[in-house]
């Protein structure tokens, strides 16, 4: 097996449209090799990460947990974040203003209530009628299927690329706007900060099973074996069992009150009609501390004082073993590891806006960081297309949106966008 990459290279070209860096290529053929590796190298480490996670937080002669500073800094960063944005719309009486901005908080920061009114925002959205062609979504029962559904169609074109951080941004804001404007929903999407519950996932407040929370684990099912996931670049990855594998089994979105109809896509057994076609069950999870451990606050850190640009926070943020993208979705298990239709779990929504304020710390520490542009259209470069500019386009796949281009949705308070993080 080929090493795993190298946090300081790229895999595709680094483009920068204000005062470019030094470009960065790797070989062609090597560069898929080192594709490959990433996707075999994350379940083969998984049994060793527990070990690495002792080592990595026991203190060396009485010196502070680097887990506990890395929060810290973490936490130093997000403050310099906010106030570069409140200081940059302060000024505005139009537009983006800091009356109209809306303020993302952290699950656990909610109040109950709230939590409660973003759940039933939730079910609202699956209980009203899709309104994608059925030519496109056959399987789409529901606005929620809708969401899931455009994810699905262009899937190949907006993960390991250049397209993936801009169509998700605005695919969060989309969410959002849905949430408020077909189902009343009067806050705003929150995020789920996983670094604060790496340990055991099944110990966060947004999956202990609480009325207040998105729900359980799945029921624990026994003597199961792997789930194969199919990937672009590479053989087959399987993902060995973890701790429940069946139906979510307290609080909201058990199968008495939520069901999913799209998908799988990328694994066995497939859905109808290639995963597109109608296939209600419940929703499963298979909540894993194994991979959790990789959400630990020092490779956080690591991701936003590391990458010098966004190829290398590209790169960062999906590296074997330890990218916080790729092993907030392998966490979850079963139904998130579908790349295609993991928003069928609503919890998807709450990793990708953590994702999402990642970025905007990142894009907030440096000048001209807010509209670089990297990497070429397509997942792994599969097919092989040109690297994408400001003036791409992001396409939602017919069904939720009109297109946008890059450069109207890489920003947080301007054109299409007007929120920030707390």
């Amino acid at each position: 097996m080929d090493s795993q990459i190298n946090g300081e290279q790229s895999i595709f070209a680094i483009k920068v449209t204000q005062q470019p860096p030094a470009t960065s290529r790797l070989n062609p053929n090597a560069k898929y090799q080192r594709l490959d590796s990433i996707m075999k190298l994350l379940p083969l480490l998984a049994p060793f990460l527990p070990l690495a996670d002792a080592l990595a937080t026991r203190g060396q002669g009485g010196s502070q947990d680097p887990e506990a500073v890395a929060a810290k800094r973490i936490l130093t960063l997000q403050s310099q974040y906010q106030k570069k944005i409140l200081d940059t719309i302060k000024p505005r009486k139009t537009g983006c203003t800091t009356s109209t901005i809306l303020r993302r908080k952290e699950w656990g920061a909610l109040t109950k209530k709230e939590r409660l009114n973003y759940i039933d925002a939730v079910y609202c959205l699956a209980s009203k009628p899709a309104k994608s062609p059925a030519s496109l979504l056959p399987g789409a029962r529901s606005l929620f299927d809708d969401y899931v559904g455009s994810h699905a169609l262009r899937s190949i074109y907006v993960h390991a690329d250049g397209n993936f951080l801009g169509f998700h941004r605005r695919f969060l804001h989309l969410y959002e706007k849905a949430l408020r404007e077909e189902c009343g929903y009067k806050g705003a999407q929150p995020y789920w900060d996983w670094t604060q519950s790496y340990q055991d996932p099944r110990n966060s407040t947004v999956l202990d099973g609480s009325p207040w929370s998105m729900g359980s684990n799945g029921i624990f099912i026994p003597n199961r074996g792997p789930t194969i996931v199919n990937v672009p670049v590479g053989d087959p990855v399987p993902f060995a069992p973890a701790t429940g594998g069946g139906c979510v089994a307290s609080g909201p979105f058990t199968a008495d009150k939520f069901q999913i109809h799209l998908g799988p896509v990328s694994y066995e057994p497939q859905g109808p009609d290639g995963g597109y076609g109608y296939n209600p069950r419940c929703l499963s999870r298979d909540l894993s501390p194994i991979f959790s451990k990789n959400l630990r606050p020092t490779n956080v850190s690591k991701l936003l004082d590391g990458a010098a640009d966004l190829g290398a926070f590209n790169l960062e943020l999906d590296a074997a073993p330890g990218g916080v993208h790729g092993n907030g979705h392998f966490q979850m298990g079963t139904v998130a590891l579908d790349v295609y239709t993991s928003p069928n779990d609503p919890v998807f929504w709450l990793h990708h806006a953590q994702v999402d304020r990642l970025w905007a710390i990142w894009q907030n520490l440096a000048p001209n960081r807010t509209y670089q542009v990297w990497g070429t259209g397509t997942n792994f470069n599969t097919p092989p297309s040109p690297n994408v500019t400001l003036d791409s386009l992001i396409d939602f796949g017919g069904v939720i949106s009109e297109p946008k281009p890059i450069r109207e949705v890489v920003s947080t308070i301007d054109d299409v966008h007007c929120f920030m993080y707390e």
